[in-house]
């Protein structure tokens, strides 16, 4: 170092560890980087580069924020360059005290990652302390007789300063009889003493003045005076004498109060008042730990002994004769060290929260533990209590890590209290504990649950709409956000177009609402996602399936479709033998009900009847029955009226009129019919006109189309050909033939023919005698009516070709109403047996209404409009299918429909040979 005391901001830096050294040794640093300044440097002063010292370069500095920690602020670094700088005065002798080697040891942190360093930076000492007297004046008793070479101690001088800057000699001022001797005590320091050349005569000379300074060998040196005053007294021959030059003591710290350290001994060969010894501290004002007994030499305690503070105390004693001689001994007391210190945690850089997502090994905190005690009572060691995920690693002397040593999940442990305890290796040990809370930061770790794993809701149809219909509940664990659930509708078996119209769903609360009424005849079922999404990052969600059941209520009627009411609004009527025995099929009520179960499972009733007890209705078939026979005062026309009722609560129900004439043929049956001539109608006389007219047009250009054909045939065919062209004889067409019935059903079929008669009639046959013969054939005339009836009696020739199988139904096609089918009465599903009934009957409403005008126009080319609906390609594959809402009784199950889905409806037709009542006839 250089030497000068006008300029003190300067400072070398000295390095202890060599570059090469500090990159070979940086990954397992445990030795402390080293400085070495002067004190007394200026604030700001640069002491070392610490960032270049530690292997960061400047680009590092903002991210790693290097920093000092330690208790008293000597010391911070520069942001920018990472240099270590003064920051505050820095005083040896008040940092150190006399300590031959003063260092300041602190700690430098790194964050991103952490980590700790030990620094140690030594102040060297400077002379700034001059040497300074603790009197000023110096005065001595010395009795000529003392004899030459005799030594007197002087009061030294104390430098503040160490080494070459301390206190190093004492000069004193020239004379004859006195000269000075440095000398020095075990613990280094330096006093004087006076030895005496040559005998005093007080005769001569009483007393001396003469001048002690004290010097030190700073650069450059300090120096102070003191006056040395020396009166010569009489004649004391003999100072007293301690038994020991040294006196050396080792003292527990912890000794209480008044305990006697040790007694001092002093004796004087002299008598009387010369040979009187007191005792006393020669700087009596500096000792504050001890008393003395200036009588015994006896020396205690006076207050409480700290190792920590001093280790040793170094006492001069004088022992003073009566006479005035005196002596002097040094009593040199260690404080011996006791465990009297509990360890000290200090915690730095702890991290207020943890992620519960923390790999293991993740930093948690730096912890640095001291004791003041010295040797084994100084080694701490350090451990975690009780079972948690973390441990403490050793990161430098007296400094741990703590950090993570397992799986946290807050769900199950929000917090940790995590207790520490120092304990260090003394006899008795000493230990300490701190307890710090570790809070566990949530993590989106966890989807939402739903309450079940699916929901079946059932709602009744015709629901208000804005109904809540079901609520889903999901549940979340996590905290904030990742535990705020919202619900949302993520699939579902209805049209995406069309399920906003349907059903929504509450965000917040998970409610489904209904966004319209349900109709069970419509919709039966169906089926929705529902998802719950938690507002995390990334979001966590969970679906759950919500099937919706749509009841059936009892908001349909039944509905009547056989026997059905006319185009004009009359009833139709059927025809009985006579001679039917009890027991006959007359006829069958149709009905359908669209509600479902048990309100759709029908039942028949009479309400009203013309002759009660002539006629039996089946109570679930609708069939009706002769009860007896006709008898002689029974009207030919009877009139029933049947109620259909549906087994709700309450039950709906609806009536049919069924007019039943006892005739064996239709000519016998219409006297009866036209007791009560309908009024004629404008309108149906307008429309009967059309009929006609278009019906001649297309009769004619039928006529010229047979025509040509039969010229092109006529060449190659023989002449039974023209069978039907010859006179008298009706012209035969493909026959309109219906189904075959078997015993037991309908007894009459029909032809329509057009006559040469020019009259239109309904003819009807007994299934049994005509269908056989061939007789059924459409025919046309030269008049143009419309179809006339006629019985050609030349047609027996001719066999009747088989029936078209395209007028039958498939059994997928066959209708499935609850009073199509035979059964019993107890409530049994009954057997389908009037398909083809009711087919007649809508093919015999159909050929009313185009006799009355009332039919669809414009059916086909010369067909008048009747190939739609009469023709062999006819089926009833419009007519609904109800099997699939027919409840069966002691069943849980409803019929199905075998054939498929049908969406449009057919109306239903009667059976062959029902006729309109009242109806005009035509000529």
């Amino acid at each position: 170092m250089g030497s000068g005391s006008g300029d003190r901001g300067w400072a070398e830096r000295r390095p202890v560890l060599f570059p090469f050294l500090l990159s070979l040794l940086w990954p397992a640093l445990s030795e402390p980087i080293r400085y070495r300044i002067p004190e007394e440097m200026p604030q700001g002063s640069v002491v070392g580069n610490l960032a270049k010292d530690l292997g960061l370069s400047v680009r590092e500095l903002p991210t790693r924020k290097l920093r000092v920690s330690s208790e008293k602020p000597y010391f911070t670094v520069s942001a920018e360059r990472g240099e270590l700088l003064v920051s505050s005065r820095l005083d040896r002798e008040q940092i150190c005290g006399k300590k031959p080697v003063c260092a300041v040891e602190f700690e430098a942190v790194a964050e991103n990652p952490s980590d700790f360093y030990h620094v140690n930076v030594e102040i060297e000492d400077i002379n700034d302390h001059s040497p300074k007297f603790m009197h000023n004046s110096i005065e001595l008793q010395i009795s000529e007789s003392t004899k030459p070479e005799a030594r007197f101690i002087l009061g030294s001088a104390h430098d503040a300063d160490i080494g070459t800057n301390s206190l190093q000699s004492y000069q004193l001022s020239p004379n004859d009889h006195f000269l000075l001797v440095n000398k020095e005590k075990l613990d280094g320091s330096k006093y004087p003493e006076l030895v005496l050349k040559m005998p005093l005569d007080r005769e001569e000379q009483k007393s001396y003045h003469l001048t002690l300074t004290a010097l030190d060998c700073g650069d450059p040196p300090l120096s102070s005076t003191a006056q040395i005053h020396i009166l010569v007294t009489d004649a004391n021959d003999n100072p007293p004498v301690f038994t020991q030059e040294l006196y050396r003591v080792g003292l527990p710290e912890n000794v209480f109060l008044g305990t006697t350290v040790l007694r001092v001994m002093a004796t004087d060969q002299d008598e009387g008042v010369n040979a009187e010894i007191t005792f006393s501290f020669t700087e009596a004002s500096q000792i504050t730990q001890f008393d003395l007994n200036s009588t015994t030499g006896e020396i205690t305690t006076r207050n409480t002994l700290d190792f920590e503070e001093v280790k040793e105390y170094s006492i001069v004693l004088e022992a003073r004769d009566g006479g005035g001689m005196i002596a002097q001994c040094t009593v040199e007391i260690e404080v011996l060290d006791v465990n009297d210190n509990n360890p000290e945690m200090i915690f730095q850089s702890l991290t207020d929260l943890i992620l519960e997502d923390a790999k293991l090994g993740t930093y948690i905190a730096l912890l640095k533990v001291r004791d003041k005690d010295s040797g084994d009572n100084g080694e701490v060691t350090c451990k975690l209590e009780g079972d948690v995920p973390f441990k403490l690693l050793t990161s430098s002397r007296n400094t741990y890590k703590l950090v993570t040593d397992g799986v946290l999940d807050r769900e199950q442990t929000p917090e940790y209290n995590v207790t520490i305890t120092a304990t260090d290796r003394g006899k008795p040990p000493l230990s300490s504990s701190t307890t710090i809370t570790l809070h566990i930061t949530d993590v989106n770790d966890n989807a939402p649950v739903f309450q079940q794993s699916a929901y079946l809701v059932h709602v009744p149809e015709n629901n208000p709409p804005g109904a809540s219909i079901a609520q889903v509940s999901a549940s979340d664990p996590d905290l904030g956000p990742n535990g705020h659930i919202s619900y949302a509708i993520a699939a579902s078996d209805l049209e995406p177009r069309a399920l906003s119209s349907y059903v929504s769903v509450s965000a917040q609360s998970g409610v489904v609402f209904a966004q319209r009424a349900f109709d069970h005849e419509q919709l039966r079922a169906f089926e929705l996602t529902l998802q719950a999404r938690d507002q995390g990052s990334p979001a966590l969600s969970a679906n759950v399936s919500l099937r919706v059941l749509v009841g059936d209520r009892n908001d349909n009627a039944p509905r009547v479709l056989y026997p059905a009411l006319g185009p004009d609004g009359s009833a139709l009527f059927d025809t009985v033998p006579r001679a039917a025995q009890p027991g006959y099929l007359v006829t069958k009520v149709v009905a359908v009900d669209a509600d479902s179960g048990h309100n759709a499972w029908l039942s028949y009733h009479v309400l009203q009847a013309s002759e009660p007890g002539l006629f039996s209705l089946g109570l679930r078939t609708g069939e009706v029955r002769t009860a007896r026979a006709l008898g002689e005062r029974d009207a030919a026309r009877q009139r029933l009226l049947v109620a259909v009722r549906d087994g709700g609560k309450p039950p709906l129900s609806a009536t049919a009129t069924l007019l039943l004439v006892f005739a064996d043929s239709l000519q016998e049956a219409l006297p009866d019919l036209s007791d009560h001539p309908t009024p004629s109608d404008p309108q149906a006389e307008l429309q009967f006109y059309l009929v006609v007219a278009l019906a001649l047009i297309s009769v004619l250009f039928l006529l010229a189309v047979i025509l040509a054909v039969a010229l092109r045939l006529r060449r190659s065919s023989s002449p039974t050909t023209w069978g039907c062209f010859q006179p008298g004889l009706c012209t035969k067409t493909r026959p309109v033939v219906p189904p075959i019935y078997n015993e037991g059903t309908l007894p009459y079929s029909y032809n329509l023919c057009v006559a040469q008669g020019g009259k239109t009639e309904f003819n009807f046959l007994k299934c049994n005698e005509q269908l056989n013969s061939g007789q059924d054939i459409l025919c046309d005339d030269s008049s143009g009516a419309l179809f006339p009836l006629c019985n050609s009696s030349e047609s027996t020739s001719h066999q009747q070709a088989p029936p078209n199988t395209d007028w039958r139904f498939s059994q997928a096609q066959r209708p499935g109403t609850s009073g199509s089918q035979n059964g019993d009465e107890t409530g049994t599903w009954p057997n389908n047996q009037f398909d083809t009934e009711m087919l007649q009957a809508m093919i015999l409403a159909s050929a009313s209404e185009a006799a009355d005008g009332s039919s669809t126009l414009g059916g086909g080319a010369g067909t008048m409009g009747l190939s739609a609906r009469y023709g062999p390609q006819f089926t009833l594959q419009h007519v609904p299918d109800y099997r699939q809402n027919v409840y069966i009784p002691g069943s849980n199950a409803t019929l199905t429909n075998a054939a498929g889905k049908r969406d449009g409806k057919a109306p239903a037709g009667g059976n062959g040979n029902k006729k309109k009542s009242g109806k005009k006839e035509k000529k």
